[in-house]
């Protein structure tokens, strides 16, 4: 797809902590420069590997203004800005607009199991009119987690009301079929399909996708970035080989933790492995565990990272 807005690689960037568990922006902007230097085109912040629902929405507008403080282009972000509730949605969003992101990423409202489709669309329609235009708004379909899918119906419905508004959606359902069906529907209309999953980079490029928002690219965006430039032939496919294997890895342990601990260990800093509970730190067993598949895929060291030796 040309002209996507987050066209490419976008890693769904972890947030740092302090020993506190408050949010460390010099940390967290560090690690985003060198994604952006190293196979990102934008940053998913505050989704779900990012914990925004562990965060308040007075530190996560801090988040978002601290990484913007800090160097980060706010045109590279897409903040999570969907809450259980409209009126948290909307002053998440108004607030990105405001501080000039051109897009955010919408979860549903995620607590009441089973809205209808006709539900759905009466709070998308209030979100979109009271935000009032001004930045793009994509939906993310994630029905393991939330519980709550959007059907190709409601996407229609939606992209018939609010043409230019709904502007694309990010699917972590892991169901490529779903993908496909959605780019063959709607990219003919500028609607923009991300892959929540690496494994599917190259395959939703070729189909029309505009790429993808993936929690392993906060360690394997180099060579995310290399299937985005080259698309096929031989460095593309082995590079979309690394990714497969890498997003594999990461999903060997729990995912947020592991991802935490291959920064933690590239980089030399203790303080990545900081998680908010309810989440937990990996257990020693599962840190060897998570290190050693992702030496095994091929990817350690990091590109631009001081390799940094496994615990004994």
């Amino acid at each position: 797809m040309q002209n996507a807005l987050f066209g490419g690689v976008n890693a769904a960037i972890l947030t740092a902590m302090k020993p506190d568990f408050s949010p460390d922006l010099d940390r967290m902007a560090a690690h985003a420069r060198w994604l952006l230097a190293n196979g990102c085109n934008g940053l998913g912040m505050l989704g779900t590997t990012g914990e925004a629902n562990s965060f308040g929405l007075t530190e996560r507008k801090q988040i978002l203004e601290g990484l913007i403080a800090r160097g980060i282009p706010a045109a590279k972000l897409m903040p999570g800005t969907g809450c259980s509730n409209l009126s948290d949605t909307v002053e998440l969003t108004l607030h990105a607009k405001a501080q000039g992101c051109r897009g955010v990423l919408v979860l549903p409202p995620f607590y009441y199991k089973g809205p209808s489709d006709d539900g759905l669309f009466a709070y998308f329609s209030e979100v979109v009119n009271r935000v009032g235009g001004g930045i793009a708004i994509y939906l993310y379909h994630f029905p393991q987690q939330s519980a709550v899918p959007f059907s190709l119906d409601l996407l229609g419905r939606l992209l018939k009301a609010f043409p230019g508004a709904i502007k694309g959606v990010k699917d972590s359902s892991g169901d490529y079929a779903n993908m496909k069906a959605m780019v063959d529907a709607f990219a003919k209309d500028g609607f923009e399909v991300y892959s929540g999953s690496d494994e599917f980079l190259q395959r939703i490029l070729a189909d029309g996708g505009a790429g993808c928002i993936t929690a392993a690219s906060n360690a394997n965006s180099h060579w995310g970035g290399i299937v985005y430039a080259k698309r096929t032939g031989a460095e593309a496919d082995a590079a979309q080989a690394v990714l497969v294997a890498t997003r594999k890895a990461a999903t060997s342990v729990p995912l947020i933790s592991g991802l935490r601990e291959i920064i933690a260990r590239s980089t030399g800093d203790d303080g990545w492995r900081v998680i908010r509970p309810p989440h937990l730190p990996l257990t020693a067993e599962q840190a060897a565990k998570v290190w050693a598949a992702w030496e095994a895929a091929g990817a350690i060291p990091l590109p631009g990272l001081a390799p940094a030796k496994a615990a004994e």
